[in-house]
């Protein structure tokens, strides 16, 4: 498995250099383009899910700890986590996002029977892991509410809601575009509330969140060793972003407004790593200076946890119904409603009893990859090679958003 994962990530860094190299100025533009600051919104939070708030205060010892983990020597904690979710690995979204805004159209690789119903797998499986997640992490943030170890029904009715929640609002882009504009604002409306209660600890809290933000500099100094798989945890999440790579970008593609594909690659690299790199920092220092986070500060972050994930399962929703025309046009709302609940809480369930693995899927989509590659490398380079712009049909017009489905 590691080596089919470094193949996986060799090429995706090759094929990154390539795009750039030969459309580096071509103007993107998605079938139902928005303004950059909206692209933001929709890339980051559906681009993230509840992990990124409930992981680094669970994960920062066991990145200290190079005695159990000497390949984390080379870099202080507050880095390994960043690395582990930030800047480079966004690199894979790029890649997707380019390929189905330009190249796709073109190629239509992803409208082959066996390539529909695997893509298809792929964004099931990975909406039901991300449910997963919020339900194994609520223990432990939210310990007033169990015994702090225990799933008990409460956890299983709080991902239930979520679940129903993001189903309703998959039901039109008018409403994925709302969550996502307001989960990015509600995110930073988090950390604002983190840091200033931070302060009541002491007049040296700016300082020290200054120095503990410094302290990402071992990422860039270090970024070639967060490339390769650094262990098996470290492969655990390369894998998880695979499996995320082809459902963002295909659902992504659709909103880019016009940018130039540098500046989408800079967009995707840069905008979303400094939230997280802000938050990171604030959550090292808690960490650090042993702040307890329990009570209301707990709950704050479960909530926007469960925001979180509504916002990534309603994107993911709307793809792969749109995909299978399982639209809500097609079987009415109860029907699209019950279909969707059933079938995600089934999953959610399945990767509770551990019968299934982000890793199985990460690793189907790098196959995918290479398929499309081999495909396009045997019978359609010549079409691609000829590309020079976004589909025609694709105009910038962003009042297209109000009138979506």
């Amino acid at each position: 498995m590691t080596l089919w994962l470094s193949a996986g990530i060799i090429f995706t860094l090759l094929a990154i250099a390539l795009i750039l190299f030969k459309w580096g100025n071509l103007q993107c533009v998605g079938v139902t383009p928005v303004k950059t600051f909206t692209f933001i919104a929709i890339l980051f939070t559906s681009g993230l899910d509840v992990g990124l708030i409930m992981f680094p205060l669970t994960e920062f010892a066991g990145y200290a700890d190079i005695k159990a983990s000497p390949e984390y020597a080379f870099a202080n904690p507050l880095a390994i986590e960043f690395g582990f979710w930030g800047f480079l690995i966004w690199g894979f979204y790029f890649l997707t996002c380019f390929y189905f805004c330009v190249i796709e159209p073109k190629v239509k690789f992803f409208e082959i029977p066996w390539v529909k119903l695997v893509n298809n797998v792929i964004i099931i499986g990975t909406c039901a892991f991300t449910a997963y997640l919020l339900l194994t992490n609520l223990p432990w943030y939210l310990p007033e509410v169990g015994d702090g170890s225990s799933i008990i029904p409460t956890f299983y009715l709080l991902v239930f809601a979520a679940i129903c929640f993001a189903v309703y609002s998959s039901t039109s882009l008018k409403y994925v575009r709302f969550l996502s504009i307001s989960t990015t604002w509600l995110f930073i409306a988090l950390i604002a509330y983190m840091w200033g209660a931070a302060f009541v600890f002491g007049d040296s809290a700016m300082s020290s969140f200054a120095n503990k933000f410094a302290l990402l500099g071992d990422y860039f100094t270090h970024i070639n060793e967060f490339v390769l798989p650094l262990n098996d945890y470290h492969e655990f999440y390369l894998f998880w972003w695979f499996a995320w790579s082809i459902m963002i970008g295909q659902f992504t593609s659709r909103f880019v407004g016009g940018l130039k594909t540098y500046q989408v690659l800079a967009a995707m690299l840069v905008f979303p790593s400094i939230p997280i790199a802000i938050w990171f920092s604030v959550l090292y220092h808690y960490h650090e200076a042993g702040i307890s986070t329990a009570g209301i500060k707990n709950f704050a972050m479960v909530f926007v946890g469960i925001v979180f994930v509504i916002n990534s399962l309603d994107s993911l929703i709307r793809l792969y119904t749109d995909n299978l025309n399982l639209t809500v046009k097609r079987l009415g709302l109860r029907n699209y409603m019950l279909f969707n609940i059933i079938a995600l809480s089934l999953l959610t369930l399945l990767f509770k009893l551990e019968f299934l693995q982000i890793q199985w899927v990460g690793a189907l989509v790098i196959g995918v990859f290479f398929s499309c590659a081999a495909y396009i490398g045997y019978g359609k380079l010549k079409t691609v090679r000829q590309i020079d712009s976004s589909p025609k049909d694709n105009k910038i017009d962003y009042s297209k958003i109000e009138t979506a489905s």
